[in-house]
């Protein structure tokens, strides 16, 4: 029953994750144009959060593989919260600035859109699995975590590298 409860909440929780951003980049127009003061700085701010966490979640696989427990918790727990900063991050700035759009013209659109396309669909993808994969791994359910973990790493690392790229797209190239 109480696995029932937790993984209710991880879905609404993920859903109410989900239909924020969505509101934010899509569905809402902020009040000024462009990024605003500190605004400004977030993408690189969250383009960071991103590359630290594929770096935490790299090495906390390297860790667990060399049976060492320990480092592999503080890792992916590490890992966790980043991403968590990355999301706050990332909220505020769209509520403040909205989306930029990208402005990128001839070959590097067949690249963009399809690698935003699939960094956006596995980013929603990614809390339920990671709220879940944590969630086996406090219960003591090894076996499980396990199970579930070699679906989480593969995308939340693809989800990481591929925010920096947008970023990098969007605002650098």
């Amino acid at each position: 029953m109480k696995d029932r409860l937790v993984l209710q909440t991880i879905g609404v929780v993920s859903l109410a994750v989900v239909l924020v951003v969505g509101y934010l980049v899509v569905g809402r127009r902020p009040e000024s144009d462009g990024a605003p003061g500190v605004a400004a700085s977030l993408p690189l701010v969250n383009a960071c959060l991103n590359a630290t966490s594929a770096a935490l979640l790299t090495a906390g696989y390297v860790f667990i593989r060399r049976r060492r427990v320990a480092a592999h918790q503080a890792c992916m727990v590490s890992a966790l919260l980043v991403s968590t900063l990355f999301l706050v991050s990332y909220l505020t700035y769209h509520s403040l600035a909205g989306s930029r759009p990208f402005t990128g013209q001839g070959w590097i659109r067949a690249v963009y859109f399809p690698l935003l396309i699939s960094h956006i669909v596995l980013a929603a993808v990614i809390v339920p699995l990671a709220l879940v994969t944590v969630y086996r791994a406090l219960q003591g359910s090894f076996a499980r975590h396990v199970r579930i973990a070699r679906w989480t790493l593969p995308i939340w690392l693809y989800v990481s590298v591929t925010g920096v790229l947008v970023y990098w797209m969007l605002y650098r190239r």
